[in-house]
């Protein structure tokens, strides 16, 4: 088996990190964005995808002004994410999993709702000097590794995470997502819809909010004194 010379193994390792920090992505948004030929980045898509790192799919939507079939966009597999993985995902999973087989799923719960206060709380300082709620949330999720970023989608925003650290973890205990849905309820200050979990195979998370307007009277409180419903 040939091995890869190492200008190639560094132009993929980019390709894959440019769809890994912006999400599901189309060879010629690539080759804009890396600066590489048509031809080249095709070359490095197709063996990512040989290689398992990437996953070639049909675009999620299509406008009604595009001619032509859309192109094809290209995500990162659950082998790719375990690459640029940081957390201990088997040892939380264990752990986890003996707490509630032995304590109780209520303390399995109960930790996914402290992760979520701290959340809450870790974010005030991105949150109370941004410009919006939610540009300050997409920031603080940055700096945590979860590669965010935001979208104006009708009457609202769609806040994007490309990458999540916890999602093997999350996969077993959906009560992380829930949790970590709540907790930007109450940073923003309004109801949040969450659309799609890369634990739940997706290939972003995505969380729909309502238009907030950027006005910071009351952002720099962690928490909402409205009742919020967890359904």
């Amino acid at each position: 088996m040939k091995t890869a010379a190492p200008e190639d193994m560094r132009t993929r390792d980019q390709v894959a990190r440019a769809i890994l920090e912006s999400g599901p992505s189309t060879a010629v948004a690539l080759a804009e964005k890396l600066q590489l030929t048509p031809a080249g980045i095709r070359r490095h898509l197709d063996q990512l995808v040989t290689d398992g790192i990437l996953e070639e799919r049909e675009p999620h939507l299509r406008s009604a002004r595009t001619r032509g079939r859309p192109s094809k966009v290209f995500v990162m597999s659950d082998q790719g994410r375990q690459r640029f993985e940081h957390s201990y995902d088997d040892l939380a999973v264990s752990a986890l999993k003996y707490i509630s087989a032995n304590s109780g799923e209520h303390l399995v719960t109960g930790f996914a709702k402290h992760r979520a206060e701290e959340i809450v709380k870790r974010s005030l300082p991105n949150v109370s000097k941004a410009k919006s709620r939610v540009d300050g949330l997409a920031e603080f999720l940055s700096d945590e590794g979860y590669a965010a970023n935001t979208h104006a989608h009708g009457i609202g925003v769609e806040l994007c995470q490309h990458h999540c650290p916890i999602a093997h973890v999350a996969a077993e205990f959906p009560q992380l997502c829930e949790e970590e849905t709540n907790a930007f309820s109450k940073i923003l200050g309004t109801h949040v819809q969450r659309l799609a979990t890369i634990a739940h195979g997706d290939g972003v998370c995505t969380t729909f909010i309502p238009q907030i307007g950027n006005k910071k009277t009351s952002e720099s409180k962690p928490t909402s004194k409205r009742k919020l419903s967890t359904r």
